[in-house]
């Protein structure tokens, strides 16, 4: 029997099978897992607050080139989650973004009362647009000149 390292044993655990179709994701912080089979630079992508300008200022940071995300190192690996660390991503972004936005409806502010009333808050236009926000429920027309026949 091969005797495996805890590192690729941990690695294997996050191994999933989806009808016949394998997914392999690498674990780098407690609950975000990026793509093993994708190159770094889109692989960080995957973490919520991590766009494209964050991603590549992370891979200068560490001076890392932009291979996969499976061929890293168990220091790379570290290294990776010590400059995660100091942004705030994932789970702890969207807490703090739902935090403000309770705060902006309990304040009772213009943007907070937009939130309450599912409207856009950032100045668009709503008489024709904003159907993401607003919804698709249309009023029929027709029903009107039903009613005065």
């Amino acid at each position: 029997m091969r005797v495996v390292d805890s590192f690729n044993l941990y690695r294997l655990l996050f191994c999933m099978q989806f009808h016949g179709v394998g997914a392999r994701c690498l674990n780098i912080r407690a609950g975000m897992e990026i793509p093993d089979n994708k190159p770094l630079k889109f692989a960080l992508q995957y973490i919520h607050g991590i766009g494209r300008a964050r991603a590549a200022q992370i891979l200068s940071e560490l001076n890392m080139s932009n291979k996969l995300a499976m061929d890293l190192t168990r220091r790379e690996v570290v290294a990776l989650d010590d400059v995660l660390s100091k942004y705030v991503i994932g789970r702890d972004l969207a807490g703090l973004v739902d935090r403000d936005i309770k705060r902006m409806k309990d304040i009772q502010c213009y943007r907070g009362i937009r939130h309450v009333d599912n409207l856009p808050c950032r100045g668009q236009r709503t008489s024709t647009n904003a159907r993401t926000r607003k919804g698709s429920q249309r009023v029929a027309v027709a029903a009107s000149k039903k009613l005065k026949k």
